[in-house]
């Protein structure tokens, strides 16, 4: 199925029942006029950061089934798929064989040797600051070859993921042929995880290196297009930097809007909201959460510093179980600029500013993604964290086909679930209408029009009271 502006779910394989064939029967359930679009998280093998250092993109992993199984779910759902742009896993068979056999490897071009990439083999102390990294030193393994010789690799990410060179011919034919069968398995999108890391040049930030990243972007959005998909590059970053990929015609993420709506929900005021959204494009994916944290990074300067900083410390003391720890080393965060929490904790697992969230984001500009987790208000998992001391496993908790069921009951996911039908029939919501939004203290008002079709969300920001109107004046 081609991409449809209907709300999309992002999961994992196994994480709304145990494998896609019971993700497909919930869905099929319990949600199948709600939801017209499903992110599958990568579901390929990999050996780390789950799922985000794949071994390959030829099969499923088997723990998960098979491509029979995804294609099922494309058959009626749109479909998104990972695309690992910047790296592959240290374990897989383009890995292997170049360790084992170096310079005679049919794969020594997939990969960056620092003694080839700078110029005396080895980057300046001056160079190394100048690069946007995750570790406090330059990104790098040390590679132990079959012949007993080392060498270092690029490696942005944790040992796992190692980086590949995107100029080569090689991989610029592995990377054409991998979103070629993407297409032909079923996706309707790809997202390219990490493309902002994947262009280095000696003295830059090796981050969105210009103009060689839109180089590698268009030509990869070129071999989607010819199989009839979409790319959607992902990137945590300052507001501007999406806004010139948009301004390029491609889909992005909003990013920005989880924190302005937790803001406006705070502090009731949605001035900053209102500024935003008649910003951002149309062309876009909306969260309010992922399978990572709250992004901070996202809205600097949407919001005035003592806003955003303001908005991290209500989260934590009006949030549920929403902890600086847990955004922390201790945790292995990698990431200072997210918040380790469940969207409806960091409402303090309150229904009604939750569904108000959820209206707001329906409303705003783009094709909404709703996360699994999120899907089912649930919330953090302090159980699962504490056993695998990962932060971002706090809003990853694993639903048996039981506890969907369970879930169902709970008035704020039947309630969810109406607004998300109602978001993706109502014609007002079409990607090429028009958005309104006015705000008066703590008072909220969106609506969407499109042709003779309006639909207006009328919200009040301190009881989180809210109502829709259709333009035939129907309170829905």
């Amino acid at each position: 199925m081609k991409l449809d502006n209907k709300v999309m779910l992002i999961t994992y394989a196994d994480s709304m029942g145990k494998n896609l064939k019971e993700l497909h029967t919930a869905l099929n359930t319990y949600y199948k006029n709600a939801v017209g679009g499903v992110h599958i998280l990568p579901f390929f093998p990999s050996s780390a950061d789950r799922g985000f250092a794949p071994m390959c993109y030829t099969k499923v992993d088997e723990a998960f089934g098979d491509f029979s199984d995804v294609e099922a779910i494309g058959a009626e759902y749109y479909l998104m798929f990972d695309f690992m742009v910047n790296h592959i896993s240290a374990s897989s068979e383009y890995f292997k064989d170049f360790l084992e056999k170096k310079d005679a490897s049919r794969y020594k071009d997939f990969f960056i040797r620092y003694r080839d990439f700078w110029k005396n083999g080895e980057p300046t102390e001056e160079q190394i600051d100048k690069i946007y990294k995750r570790k406090p030193r330059a990104p790098y393994i040390e590679a132990e070859f079959a012949d007993g010789t080392k060498e270092k690799i690029w490696c942005t990410f944790c040992e796992e993921q190692i980086d590949l060179d995107v100029t080569k011919d090689a991989t610029k034919q592995f990377i054409r042929g991998t979103i070629a069968d993407m297409c032909k398995r079923g996706a309707a999108v790809i997202r390219l995880d990490a493309f902002a890391y994947a262009v280095k040049k000696e003295d830059t930030s090796c981050f969105f290196v210009e103009p060689d990243i839109w180089d590698l972007l268009h030509e990869i959005e070129q071999t989607a297009d010819e199989n009839g998909a979409q790319i959607l590059p992902e990137i945590h970053e300052h507001y501007t930097i999406p806004m010139k990929l948009a301004k390029k015609g491609f889909w992005i993420y909003d990013f920005a809007l989880p924190v302005l709506t937790l803001h406006a929900l705070y502090n009731h005021t949605g001035v900053y909201l209102k500024k935003w959204m008649q910003m951002c494009p149309m062309k876009q994916f909306t969260t309010l959460d992922t399978h990572d944290g709250i992004g901070i990074v996202d809205v600097k300067d949407l919001l005035p510093d003592e806003e955003v900083e303001a908005v991290k410390e209500q989260m934590y003391k009006q949030g549920a179980n929403v902890k600086k720890i847990y955004s922390s080393e201790a945790y292995n965060n990698l990431d200072i600029y997210q918040v380790n929490t469940t969207y409806y904790s960091a409402l303090g697992n309150q229904d009604a500013p939750y569904l108000l969230a959820r209206a707001i984001q329906f409303f705003a500009p783009g094709i909404p993604q709703v996360y699994y987790v999120g899907l089912l208000a649930g919330e953090n998992d302090i159980a699962r964290m504490e056993q695998t001391k990962n932060g971002r496993d706090i809003n990853r908790h694993a639903y048996t086909m039981a506890e969907i069921e369970e879930q169902q009951k709970r008035p704020i996911v039947q309630q969810l679930k109406s607004l998300m039908r109602l978001r993706n029939t109502n014609p007002a919501f079409h990607l090429d209408g028009k958005i309104s939004i006015e705000t008066e203290g703590d008072k909220l008002s969106i609506t969407r029009s499109y042709g003779e079709d309006s639909i207006t969300l009328s919200a009040d920001l301190t009881s989180y009271t809210f109502e829709i109107i259709e333009n035939n004046g129907e309170r829905k």
